[in-house]
Formats: structure tokens, C-alpha cells, sequence
């Protein structure tokens, strides 16, 4: 569900747009009955598999065991 409201009526009531996207609803900003821009509420995203594919490598040392010493227990 959502809302359209016109610029200046944004300007006059941000605080009150505000609290009705948090509570859920999308609204719609309108410049002369064009739709401009979409206010939606905020999620946190969270990590996105393979951000840092590429960024690393594994040398053949990382395949070979480890040397008794370096073993713990």
C-alpha cells in the first residue's frame, strides 16, 4: 500500500510521512502529479556471499600438512 503526496506537502509534513514509512507504508513524492521518488522503509542488509571472490589465494603450502609441532593436542 502506498501513499502519493505532492513536494510541498512533503516539505510541510516530512516527520509525519516519516513515521508512517517506518510503520510499513511506501510513499510516493510527486512534482506536479509526475511521480519523482519512493520513500520505503530501511533494511539492513546482510552479507552477500562472494563479495570478496577473487580478492584471495591459496598456494599449494596451504594443502600440505602441518608439521607435528604446529599440531595442538
Amino acid at each position: 500500500m502506498s501513499e502519493t503526496v505532492n513536494i510541498h506537502e512533503v516539505k510541510t509534513h516530512l516527520s509525519r510521512l516519516l513515521e508512517s514509512v517506518a510503520a510499513g507504508r511506501e510513499v510516493i513524492i510527486a512534482k506536479a502529479g509526475l511521480p519523482v521518488a519512493k520513500l520505503i522503509p530501511f533494511t539492513q542488509e546482510g552479507r552477500k556471499p562472494g563479495l570478496a571472490r577473487g580478492r584471495g589465494r591459496l598456494t599449494k603450502a596451504f594443502f600440505e600438512p602441518l608439521a607435528e609441532e604446529d599440531l595442538v593436542g
